[in-house]
């Protein structure tokens, strides 16, 4: 499977000019892969001003991209601000070709950013099947929370973090996506963006796809709005899992309910 990352600067908070640079992108890329990755609140930036740019499942974010996962015939990956029954999430979406959605809402809220005063968290995890594989989508900071991502039995292939991870903290990113890769023997994707964002927060990038062993097999240059791509071997990853079963040895975790 190919798998691309967008990694690029957010206009902030300005839908449409995020979403037509998205398309100009997909335009690029349509043919050339089965799977597009974007930052953390692609089309909005990491805004608190979670009531004002929260849409539905049925609003024009989440309809338009789906009729572009159709017209490219590729998957779309990414988060954005969403709202239901009276609550705004940090809301991770996949969308398929065939007009398949699925959605992650973010279980770790950033709350030395105050996301938890402006969003509600998420409770489940989510594993997407997608052609022959199975994804499991998480956001930003849920990257420090190994528990959450635990790999339980190979019940996923792709871990994808979406994020707006900012540059002071860059490090942690780049050895935990690395971790997540090696502790889970899964791939890993990690799309973060670059530019500076409406909080004068900056972001280097760091986007990458890291082998079940924790090798780099892509990165996209620090601080450039760029296109990488990886192609994934199932087939390589199932031989890895039975040559070196280290899941079997995994110690359990029982996830309870927040107090």
């Amino acid at each position: 499977m190919r798998v691309s990352i967008l990694q690029t600067d957010i206009a902030w908070e300005d839908k449409r000019e995020n979403m037509q640079h998205l398309r100009n992108r997909l335009e690029e890329l349509s043919g050339k892969t089965d799977l597009v990755v974007m930052p953390e609140m692609f089309s909005t930036g990491f805004s608190m001003n979670s009531r004002q740019l929260a849409e539905p499942a049925d609003g024009n974010t989440i309809t338009t991209l789906r009729s572009w996962a159709g017209m490219y015939r590729m998957a779309l990956l990414g988060s954005y601000i969403a709202f239901e029954r009276g609550d705004c999430y940090n809301r991770a979406f996949f969308i398929t070709p065939d007009d398949r959605a699925f959605y992650y809402d973010k279980k770790h809220l950033f709350r030395m950013g105050n996301e938890t005063a402006y969003f509600s968290a998420g409770k489940n995890k989510v594993i997407v099947p997608y052609r022959g594989w199975n994804i499991c989508m998480l956001v930003c900071y849920d990257l420090r929370f190994p528990v959450w991502s635990r790999n339980v039995d190979n019940e996923y292939d792709l871990l994808v973090y979406v994020a707006n991870w900012p540059d002071p903290r860059r490090r942690v990113w780049d050895t935990l996506l690395a971790a997540r890769a090696m502790e889970n023997m899964s791939y890993v994707c990690g799309a973060n963006r670059t530019g500076t964002d409406g909080n004068k927060l900056s972001y280097s990038g760091g986007s990458a796809i890291y082998s079940p062993k924790g090798e780099r097999l892509a990165a996209a240059p620090d601080n450039e709005d760029s296109i990488i791509t990886a192609e994934l071997g199932l087939d390589e990853l199932r031989d890895l899992r039975k040559k070196f079963p280290v899941w079997m040895d995994a110690d359990r975790f029982d996830v309870g309910p927040d107090k």
